[in-house]
């Protein structure tokens, strides 16, 4: 088993095992599940820097068609929230949610001297760090450190993906990242993998040991995910993308008894610097049928009010067109929220002062931290502080 345990160490771990499991590093320990009932919280990352400008379109401004004059989308085709602003019009679904009284939307969301950098930004939001600091834990995971402590099952946190997002990866405690649950599972089970268990000894203090105890979660952890993933499948009907199957999967994990509080999913790129009209329509297309039938599910199963979907952007775009018929990297940006538990609903602030820019860019009204550390409080009732290293203004959407 020699040979092996050096292709072991030279991949890394199972996480980066090329031919088989999907590349993730998962905690030893998780926190004691929410338990059947208990709150979730769906992160929804649109990836790539989403335009927020035709996202939630200001209707009634001179600027936005003046600076837009070809991506601007005219009143009469959006789905309109107010007299003042709209819905891009491939978001009938939100639009719903919002007549409803179940999504809210905050405007201008960023921080002080904003990064125009997809990493970098990317790390800030992840992170929930301020622009001049550099952190190697995400919110969610200092979220698992701080609240972990002798629990069973380490799946407090799952992305649907093949990678662990910066966001989920604490100091001590990691989540879990998966597509899907039979395929994770089917790998688990390979002989190589089983070989290497059966071989090893532990010793505790080598680099190697924590690579095999993190092995061995993982193989106790993808059995346990398939299982509860088929003890209640979701009967809902789902578009065939990708972010429909990874909502499917999610819905079907909340019907279950599993113990994860914080589920993590991304749709992009919105990175629209060319042909940005048929672009952001194809992904918003993508987000309406997806989105919709994840609520219309939890709803039909009388979870709704048990589940809250965040949406973020590491940034907006700029205000003005460009020449390719786009929109280059910005910087504050809208976020969405849904959940059937809203005590803030609908628009709850003004939207962006388009005769108020920074060298033609949006400024931002809302600290983004301020908006996780509302979550941390009070969706998921930890302290908030000691996770985000400031005392968060905290909003009233939930």
């Amino acid at each position: 088993m020699l040979i092996n345990r050096r292709r072991f160490l030279h991949t890394g771990s199972m996480a980066t095992a090329s031919m088989l499991l999907p590349r993730f590093l998962l905690a030893r320990q998780a926190l004691t599940g929410s338990g059947p009932g208990g709150r979730v919280l769906v992160v929804l990352q649109l990836s790539g820097g989403n335009d927020g400008l035709n996202t939630v379109i200001p209707i009634r401004n001179d600027i936005y068609y003046k600076l837009r004059p070809a991506l601007g989308i005219a009143g009469k085709q959006t789905l309109a929230l107010n007299g003042e602003l709209a819905l891009h019009p491939a978001l009938s679904a939100l639009k719903k949610l919002y007549d409803e009284g179940s999504l809210a939307i905050l405007n201008g969301v960023g921080y002080p001297n904003p990064e125009r950098s997809h990493f970098r930004s990317m790390d800030i939001w992840q992170t929930a760090s301020g622009a001049d600091q550099y952190l190697n834990t995400g919110w969610v995971g200092r979220y698992l450190d701080a609240q972990c402590g002798g629990c069973e099952k380490p799946t407090q946190a799952l992305e649907l993906d093949d990678t662990l997002s910066l966001a989920l990866k604490g100091a001590r405690i990691k989540g879990i990242a998966l597509k899907d649950p039979r395929q994770l599972y089917e790998s688990s089970r390979q002989p190589y993998y089983r070989d290497l268990m059966a071989d090893y000894h532990n010793q505790g203090d080598r680099p190697v040991d924590y690579l095999y105890k993190t092995l061995s979660t993982t193989l106790s952890s993808a059995e346990y995910i398939f299982q509860q993933s088929g003890s209640r499948p979701s009967s809902g009907k789902y578009p065939s993308s990708q972010l429909g199957k990874s909502l499917h999967t999610i819905a079907s994990l909340i019907l279950s008894e599993i113990n994860t509080t914080v589920y993590y999913v991304s749709l992009g790129s919105f990175d629209t610097h060319v042909n940005q009209q048929r672009t952001q329509e194809r992904l918003f297309g993508e987000l309406n049928q997806a989105l919709g039938a994840f609520v219309e599910d939890m709803k039909e199963n009388h979870r709704f009010e048990d589940v809250l979907v965040m949406s973020f952007s590491e940034f907006g775009r700029r205000v003005a067109q460009n020449a390719s018929g786009g929109t280059d990297h910005g910087t504050a940006n809208n976020m969405f929220l849904l959940s059937g538990s809203l005590k803030g609903k609908g628009i709850l602030n003004p939207g962006p002062d388009l005769q108020d820019l920074v060298d033609g860019d949006l400024k931002y009204a809302v600290d983004f931290r301020d908006v996780y550390a509302t979550i941390l409080a009070k969706w998921l009732q930890v302290e908030d502080r000691s996770i985000l290293d400031k005392q968060g203004d905290f909003l009233h959407f939930i």
